[in-house]
């Protein structure tokens, strides 16, 4: 299992379109990616490759949320969402 922490860059955050996109990407991958944002009220963990577990999230720009990738392919997974989070998941 391996994990890293990330600040969302757009100012829109996860809405349908980045989160659609975000969820095209790790479903490329074999491994399970898991999001954790921690929150004041609880701490959210949604799955990576559900859209409407990332739009459940309700992550915003300037949210820092940790990617949790576990499987075969997860070095590989975790580079990859990090690097489309990094791009501005295509905004």
């Amino acid at each position: 299992m391996v994990s890293k922490n990330i600040v969302i860059k757009n100012p829109t955050g996860l809405h349908l379109r980045p989160a659609g996109l975000f969820c095209k990407t790790a479903m490329q991958f074999s491994s399970r990616i898991l999001i954790e944002k921690k929150s004041k009220a609880e701490d959210i963990t949604a799955n990576a490759k559900s859209v409407l577990s990332v739009l459940g999230a309700c992550i915003k720009g300037g949210d820092e949320i940790k990617i949790i990738c576990d499987g075969e392919d997860e070095e590989k997974a975790l580079e990859e969402m990090v690097n489309i989070i990094e791009e501005g998941l295509g905004e």
